[in-house]
């Protein structure tokens, strides 16, 4: 509510006029973020960040920046580092275990020999699970679901947003 006070010759006037104030969102800014660009494009703004600052926080040029908040998906690698910029998991983890291993593998940016390494396992066979050409039997399953509830308590779990 402003008040305006308004002064003639013969006598002053005091009057009130209510002017309801929205804020209003800045052009590009996304209230409901679907892709990763976006998240980072919102996390940005709310902040006040330039691309150039975004970039130079991620490690990544400012035309990387650019391109992701222009639909581009980010490489793998950059997953963990956009994770902490925006201070949460912008993935969506499935319920399934195949799906929760492909989960892990994104959001700590790993490849399949990297997945490997950590799970003992060789990277084709975890190529054959994640891709659908093979199903884990019953007792690869149990490791896997191992794994997973082992390095969810090393991470202390992540926040999904």
């Amino acid at each position: 509510m402003c008040t305006f006070s308004y002064f003639s010759l013969s006598r002053r006037h005091t009057f009130s006029i209510a002017i309801p104030l929205q804020k209003q969102p800045l052009p590009g800014y996304p209230e409901h973020p679907l892709t990763v660009g976006e998240h980072i494009r919102k996390k940005r703004m709310d902040l006040g960040l330039l691309q150039k600052e975004v970039a130079e926080i991620i490690g990544v040029t400012e035309s990387s920046i650019w391109n992701w908040e222009h639909g581009v998906e980010p490489e793998l690698l950059y997953n963990p580092k956009i994770i902490n910029f925006l201070g949460y998991v912008p993935f969506d983890s499935p319920d399934d275990t195949i799906g929760r291993l492909a989960w892990y593998k994104k959001i700590n940016g790993l490849n399949l020999k990297e997945l490997g390494r950590q799970m003992n396992r060789h990277p084709d066979q975890l190529q054959e699970w994640l891709s659908g050409e093979r199903r884990p039997f019953n007792k690869s399953l149990e490791r896997i679901e191992q794994f997973l509830e082992r390095e969810s308590r090393v991470l202390g779990g992540c926040h999904v947003q």
